[in-house]
């Protein structure tokens, strides 16, 4: 396994900025999650899209620092279900094969994101 980060392996905070990028529009057009989008004012999206990049970045060990809230604080009563998070699921999978990420990446990504589940799904 490469000494590298996975933030440098990604391809940094450009690479990891636009997987964002393209996950966020999946997710607000997709049937079963387009409610948590709506109704929000635009630059309260484009915070969360910012958390999220640095929620990634940090995570992935990049020189970034995440300054949101703990993802059972921040998702405490959106009421995700199984169901939401598998649509998550399937569209982050879709993110990273748009970009190509590779079989190591794409697997320690998706277990950085599935270390949060317990945390956010809550029925």
């Amino acid at each position: 396994m490469s000494q590298e980060t996975l933030y440098v392996r990604l391809g940094g905070y450009d690479a990891i900025s636009a997987v964002v990028g393209d996950l966020l529009p999946r997710l607000q057009h997709d049937p079963l999650l387009a409610h948590f989008w709506q109704r929000r004012p635009e630059d309260s999206l484009k915070r969360s899209k910012q958390l999220l990049i640095d929620f990634l970045c940090a995570n992935a060990g990049g020189p970034v620092y995440y300054t949101g809230r703990d993802m059972k604080t921040s998702h405490k009563g959106m009421r995700l279900t199984e169901a939401d998070w598998s649509a998550f699921m399937t569209h982050l999978h879709a993110a990273l094969d748009t970009f190509r990420v590779q079989r190591p990446e794409r697997d320690e990504v998706v277990s950085l994101i599935g270390s949060t589940k317990n945390d956010m799904v809550e029925a």
